[in-house]
């Protein structure tokens, strides 16, 4: 995505996390009907993600067009979508679709970095079996293949998929929008896969830690962050000491060569 449709995107995740939160995976049906609905029509496209239209009239659009069909909580997230700028209208879409993935990850998560891990491993292998079988794939490309002989058909290929990857790999069969099943599942994949960073603690330091230093460590990241993290400690002498950690897009950093570094910047500032 071109950089004024991310960070439209990224300011919508931000604002809206609570609405996201309080989704189920009928927010995120809801929210790819809305996708199928905008791939449809590029002069409603056009409208919705037209700058020279203020904010209100395209939420009003929104309101208009969805506001009887879908929950509150699918029409907040869509409105918010909206009143943004993006950099072309085809990136409205494949926003909805990114709020749509996030909703369902965030179900999934749950169960914490276990329930996500689950959900990708899930997709993943949704996506090795089709990758492995050309007569699979021309069956799940087929034109004239209805959208519930579709479903069937990766059902028996995902027996064990549960109702998150169902929801995704569902979707990728029967509106791949424009790629191939196993290609948009990829996809889906890679975002959930994005956001168990948000339970890994990247955890730098310049010795080994013992058992007893890691328990303690890992019992305070989890107080500070709020929930339970997954540690991957790395050693690196070059930090010479101290610690850093990054979990998600956060960075905590008490390493004495970053001290030095933000010394030398102040000091050719």
């Amino acid at each position: 995505m071109a950089a004024v449709t991310s960070e439209s995107l990224a300011a919508v995740l931000r604002e809206q996390a609570r609405t996201l939160e309080s989704a189920d995976l009928a927010v995120a049906d809801e929210l790819f009907g809305a996708v199928d609905v905008l791939d449809s029509s590029s002069a409603l496209r056009r409208s919705l993600t037209d700058p020279a239209r203020e904010p209100d009239e395209r939420t009003s659009v929104v309101r208009g067009l969805f506001g009887e069909k879908v929950a509150p909580t699918t029409l907040t997230l869509l409105e918010a979508l909206v009143s943004k700028r993006f950099s072309r209208d085809r990136d409205l879409a494949d926003s909805v679709e990114t709020l749509a993935v996030t909703v369902v990850a965030q179900q999934a998560e749950a169960d914490g970095l276990d329930g996500l891990e689950r959900l990708e491993t899930q997709l993943l292998a949704f996506r090795r079996t089709v990758g492995s079988s050309h007569e699979v794939q021309r069956a799940l490309t087929e034109p004239q293949a209805g959208a519930e002989a579709l479903s069937t058909l990766a059902s028996r290929l995902s027996p064990d998929a549960g109702a998150e990857a169902r929801l995704l790999i569902d979707r990728a069969v029967v509106a791949p929008r424009g790629l191939r099943p196993e290609a948009l599942v990829e996809r889906f994949a890679e975002q959930v896969a994005a956001r168990q960073s948000r339970w890994i603690a990247r955890v730098t330091v310049a010795q080994e830690l013992d058992a007893d230093r890691r328990e303690r460590l890992r019992a305070g990241l989890d107080r500070y962050f709020g929930r339970e993290l997954k540690l991957d400690v790395v050693v690196d002498p070059e930090v010479v000491g101290g610690i850093r950690v990054q979990v998600g897009d956060e960075v905590v950093d008490s390493t004495i060569s970053a001290k030095v570094d933000d010394l030398q910047r102040r000091l050719a500032g």
